[in-house]
C-alpha cells in the first residue's frame, strides 16, 4: 500500500498552531452542499457529520449464502467470500462443510482509491494444501451501483446466482448481497472492514475499528471504622493491642493502632476508597493485633459486598452498624464452631457510597467533568460539544516492517465520561480519518483532550507479531479549554503534536480537528461562573492534598483496567497518557517553567514599580508634575478615586478586544521551557521512579536537587521571616520595639483623629513624591525598625 515520505525536521515556527480550510458538510451525491441553507438548517442543534471533511466509499454487504455445490474430491466445501476491487481484495472468514453459510460481513472501499470500474464477489472454497477452489461469482459495473444518502433506511439485499469465470449462470449456488455508494455517515462504517487497512489480517482487524467508551461509574467508599469488642488475640495470657486493615481490590488501608492495649478497642477513624460499578469487589476488613514489634497477627475478618451498603446523596451521616467477624487463625477449633454463634467479636461500623462528591480521575488543571456520581444530581447540559477529527499531517515513523518505516495512527478523545477511539489507518504518515462524535456539556471550563498513537497491536502483516506484548506507542496531545471558544463559530486547526524526548523537543506531525461550542443557554453559562468548580460536598467536607493523591491514583488504575476490558480495549498506556498519570514526578524543567511563569506574573507589578520609582526620582518631571496633578485631583474628590480604577480596568478590556486571541491557546514551547531544557534534566525527567541510573549520575543529581531546594528553602525562610516579624511588632517579643510601635501606634491615632484625612493623605504624597534632593540614600526609619524585629528563625536549630 502506498504510504506518504515522513515529515522533515520542523523548525521553531512549526510549532505554532495554523488555520486550515477543509472543505466540511455533506454534499449530495450529484453536487450541491447541505447544511447551511435548505431543510436542515433552520431546526439544526446538531449535524451529523458537518465538521468533517465527505469521504465516498463503495459497501459490499456480504450477508449469506445457499446451495453451494460440494467440492466433488472431498464431498463438502468449507466456503468463503473474497470482494476484490481493483488492487484491493477482502475476505469473509470461511464456514467448514457448511453449504449455506452466513458471513454477515461489510467492506467498504474508499473512492479515490478505487481504479476499477467492476466490483468482484467471488465465492471459493477454502483448501489446506492445493489452491483454494473456484465455485463462482458476481459482477457489478460501479456506474451502475445506486448510492444511500443517509437518514434512508439501508439497501436491502438481494440474491444473486453465482455464475462461472466466463460469466455462464451456474444451476446451483446464489448469494446474498448489497453493493451501494455511501459516506462515512453511513451505519455500516464503524464495523466494515476498510480497504486503508487492507493489510490488517486476524484478531488485527478488530483493534483498528473506530468505537466509543464509557468511564465506568465511579463512587467513593467511606468506611468510619469506629470501635471494636471482645477481640480475642491467639494468646489470651494478655490483651490485645489492634488496628484495622480495610481492603476493596487492589486498595489497602490501615487505621492508626489503638494507644490503648484492651479487648475493646477505639478509632473512629475514617478510609476512603474508590469503587467502580458494577461492583466486583468486596471490603475485606481484617482486626490485627500487634503481637511484638515485627509481628501482626491477624485475629478476625470481616467480608461485606458494596452493594448492600447506603448511598449518601449529602453530608447528613448515615446509620452505624454492628457486624460479627469470623475468628480467624489457630483460635478457630472444631470444638469452638459450635460457640461461634453465641459468642462473637464485633465491628462499629459506619459505611456508605458518597453519591454527592466527583470522583477525580484527572488532573484539576485538565479536568473535564465536574459532575457528581448520583446522576439524581445532575443539571441539564448547557451546551453542546461537535468535534470532527479530520486528518494527521506529516506524522513521524513509528516503527519498522521489512526495511520500511511505517505508521499506523489513530486518534483518542475524552472528554466527561465518553472516550471516542477513531479507526486505524495503516501505513500512512497522512491518514485521514473525517469522524465526527458529540459531547454534551455541563461546565464551560472543561478541558477536552485529545491523544495520537501508533497501534502496535495490529498482528498479521506487520513487523509487531500477533499477541506480542507491545505498547502503543504515544504520539503527541493536543488540549483545548472549551471556555476559550467562541459559541456557535466552527475552528479549523492544525495543532503540532509536541512531545518532549529524552533528546530534546520534537515534533511529530500535525493534527487537524474541526470544533464547535454551541450554546444551548447562555444565561446558565453565567450563572455557573459564580458556582464552585466541583460539587459543594468537596468544600463542605474536603479530602486531603494526600488523599486526593491517593485516590486519583486509584481512580486512575480502575479506569485503565476496565476499559481494558473493551473490545477492542482501550490500553492502559493509553489511557494513563490521557490522563496525565506522571503529572506529579519531580521535573527540573517543570519547576523552571513555574518559576518563570511566576516571575513573568508579577512582570506588570514590577513594570509599574519601575514606573513608580521614575515618578518618585524625578527622571521625567513632565511626568511626575502630571502625576502630583491627578494626585491633588483625587485628594480634593476622593469619590472619584473607586470611579476611576474601575473605568481604567474597563478601558483596558475595551482595548484589548482587538487583540484577543481568534485560536484556542495550544502547548506553548517557550512558556514550558522545552526549548531550553538542559539534556542531562530531559534525561533526568525520564529516569525511571525508582531511579535507574549509575551512582555518580545520582549523586551529580542529588547535588544540584540540593543546591535548587536550598535556593527555595532561603526563600521560604525569608518570607517566613517578614510574617514573623509582623507578628512581632505586638507580641512583646522585643520589649523595647513593641514598646515603641505600641506608643506610635497612639500618638498616630491621635493625630489621625485630631488631622483631616485630606491633609494627611496630600502630606504622605507629597513627601513621597519629594525631589531627590529632600531623599536620603539610607534606607527609611520604618525599613529599619522593621529588620530589626526578631523572627522565629533565632530558634531555628
Amino acid at each position: 500500500m502506498s504510504s506518504s515520505k515522513p515529515a522533515p525536521k520542523p523548525n521553531t515556527d512549526d510549532y505554532k498552531l495554523k488555520d486550515t480550510k477543509p472543505e466540511l458538510g455533506e454534499k449530495w451525491p450529484h453536487g450541491g452542499q447541505r447544511g447551511g441553507t435548505g431543510w436542515l438548517y433552520s431546526e439544526r442543534a446538531t449535524s451529523t457529520y458537518d465538521l468533517v471533511e465527505q469521504m465516498f466509499y463503495l459497501y459490499v454487504r456480504v450477508v449469506k449464502a445457499k446451495e453451494l455445490p460440494p467440492n466433488p474430491v472431498t464431498g463438502n466445501v468449507d466456503p468463503y467470500v473474497e470482494v476484490k476491487v481493483g488492487n484491493y481484495k477482502g475476505k469473509t472468514r470461511h464456514f467448514e462443510k457448511k453449504t449455506n453459510p452466513e458471513w454477515k460481513q461489510v467492506f467498504a472501499f474508499s473512492k479515490e482509491k478505487i481504479q476499477s470500474s467492476v466490483v468482484e464477489v467471488f465465492v471459493r472454497d477454502k483448501e489446506m494444501v492445493a489452491r483454494d477452489d473456484y465455485i463462482g461469482k458476481v459482477e457489478f459495473d460501479m456506474h451502475e451501483v445506486p448510492t444511500r444518502v443517509p437518514p434512508d433506511s439501508p439497501l436491502a439485499p438481494q440474491w444473486y446466482r453465482l455464475g462461472n469465470l466466463k460469466g455462464e449462470t451456474r444451476t446451483r449456488g446464489e448469494v446474498m448481497l448489497a453493493v451501494w455508494m455511501g459516506t462515512q455517515a453511513d451505519e455500516a462504517f464503524p464495523e466494515a472492514w476498510h480497504s486503508d487497512s487492507a493489510s490488517v489480517k486476524g484478531e488485527g482487524v478488530y483493534n483498528i475499528r473506530s468505537k466509543v467508551y464509557v468511564n465506568p461509574k465511579l463512587w467513593y467508599l467511606r468506611v468510619n471504622v469506629i470501635e471494636a469488642q471482645d477481640v480475642q488475640p491467639h494468646d489470651k495470657s494478655q490483651p490485645p493491642q489492634v488496628f484495622v486493615k480495610a481492603q476493596v481490590g487492589q486498595q489497602v488501608l490501615k487505621t492508626k493502632l489503638c494507644p490503648t492495649k484492651t479487648p475493646n478497642p477505639m478509632w473512629n477513624e475514617d478510609l476512603v476508597f474508590v469503587a467502580a460499578e458494577p461492583f466486583e469487589e468486596n471490603l475485606v476488613l481484617t482486626l490485627e493485633n500487634k503481637a511484638s514489634p515485627g509481628k501482626d497477627e491477624v485475629v478476625a475478618k470481616l467480608t461485606l459486598p458494596l452493594n448492600k451498603f447506603e448511598t449518601r446523596m449529602d453530608h447528613r451521616p448515615v446509620h452505624s452498624r454492628w457486624y460479627n467477624v469470623e475468628r480467624f487463625g489457630f483460635g478457630v477449633l472444631e470444638g469452638d464452631k459450635g460457640n461461634e454463634l453465641k459468642f462473637s467479636s464485633r465491628i462499629h461500623l459506619r459505611v456508605c457510597l458518597e453519591g454527592a462528591y466527583h470522583v477525580l480521575d484527572e488532573s484539576t488543571m485538565y479536568i473535564s467533568d465536574t459532575r457528581t456520581t448520583a446522576r439524581q444530581l445532575w443539571k441539564q447540559p448547557i451546551g453542546i460539544l461537535e468535534v470532527g477529527i479530520l486528518s494527521a499531517q506529516g506524522l513521524s515513523p513509528m516503527k519498522t516492517s521489512n526495511g520500511k518505516s511505517s505508521t499506523d495512527a489513530y486518534c483518542v478523545a475524552k472528554y466527561g465520561m465518553k472516550w471516542v477511539r477513531t479507526r486505524t489507518i495503516t501505513e500512512s504518515f497522512n491518514p485521514k480519518w473525517n469522524e465526527q462524535y458529540t459531547w454534551e456539556v455541563h461546565d464551560p471550563c472543561t478541558v477536552i483532550t485529545f491523544g495520537v498513537f501508533d497501534n502496535c497491536h495490529l498482528g498479521g502483516g506487520n513487523s509487531q507479531q500477533s499477541g506480542a506484548k507491545t505498547n502503543d506507542a504515544k504520539i503527541g496531545k493536543v488540549r483545548i479549554r472549551l471556555s476559550t471558544l467562541e459559541m456557535d463559530r466552527i475552528y479549523t486547526n492544525s495543532y503540532p503534536l509536541l512531545v518532549l524526548k529524552p533528546s530534546g523537543l520534537k515534533k511529530m506531525g500535525e493534527l487537524q480537528l474541526a470544533i464547535r461550542f454551541t450554546c444551548l443557554s447562555l444565561a446558565h453559562i453565567i450563572y455557573l461562573y459564580g458556582h464552585p468548580l466541583l460539587p459543594k460536598m468537596h468544600y463542605l467536607h474536603p479530602f486531603t492534598v494526600n488523599q486526593l493523591d491517593s485516590l486519583r491514583y486509584q481512580a486512575m488504575n480502575i479506569v485503565a483496567v476496565r476499559l481494558g476490558r473493551a473490545e477492542p480495549p482501550l490500553r492502559k498506556e493509553v489511557v494513563e497518557y490521557m490522563l496525565d498519570v506522571d503529572s506529579h514526578i519531580w521535573s527540573l524543567r517543570r519547576s523552571k517553567a513555574n518559576f518563570f511563569r511566576i516571575v513573568s506574573l508579577f512582570s506588570g507589578v514590577i513594570s509599574m514599580s519601575k514606573w513608580l520609582g521614575e515618578v518618585q526620582k524625578w527622571k521625567n518631571p513632565v511626568t511626575t508634575i502630571l502625576v502630583h496633578v491627578l494626585f491633588f485631583i483625587l485628594i480634593c474628590y476622593p469619590e472619584l478615586i473607586l470611579p476611576t480604577i474601575f473605568l481604567y480596568m474597563f478601558l483596558i478590556g475595551i482595548w484589548n478586544f482587538r487583540k484577543r486571541p481568534r485560536n484556542p491557546p495550544h502547548m506553548d514551547t517557550k512558556i514550558s521551557w522545552a526549548e531550553a531544557a538542559h539534556p542531562d534534566e530531559l534525561d533526568e525527567e525520564f529516569d525511571t521512579f525508582p531511579t535507574s541510573k549509575a551512582q555518580d549520575v545520582i549523586r551529580m543529581r542529588y547535588d544540584r536537587l540540593r543546591s535548587v531546594a536550598g535556593r527555595i528553602q532561603t526563600v521560604v525562610g525569608d518570607i517566613a521571616t517578614q510574617g514573623e516579624r509582623l507578628q512581632a511588632l505586638l507580641s512583646w517579643r522585643d520589649p523595647r520595639a513593641t514598646f515603641l510601635f505600641v506608643i506610635f501606634c497612639l500618638v498616630t491615632a491621635v493625630a489621625l483623629y485630631v488631622t483631616p484625612f485630606k491633609i494627611v493623605i496630600s502630606v504622605a504624597g507629597i513627601f513621597w513624591l519629594r525631589h531627590p534632593k529632600f531623599r536620603s540614600k539610607l534606607p527609611s526609619v520604618p525599613s529599619n525598625f522593621f529588620k530589626r524585629l526578631p523572627s522565629g528563625a533565632d530558634s531555628m536549630l
